[in-house]
């Protein structure tokens, strides 16, 4: 069973919460790092998106 690839406004708002995790003042230092590491893997999400639309995009103004 193949994962549904998650949209970017569904990666941008991962990356938003797990950046509000991280700059919340009493957040533990374990919780942080794994926000850290979620809102990485929601980085890389949305560059991905974003690199397609660019190639798409090049490809259709040519």
């Amino acid at each position: 069973m193949s994962k549904k690839k998650p949209t970017f406004e569904e990666s941008l708002k991962k990356l938003e919460t797990a950046s509000e995790k991280i700059r919340a003042q009493d957040v533990p230092l374990e919780e942080a790092i794994k926000s850290y590491k979620e809102g990485l893997k929601a980085y890389e999400e949305c560059r991905s998106i974003l690199d397609e639309a660019v190639q798409e995009i090049e490809t259709l103004t040519r």
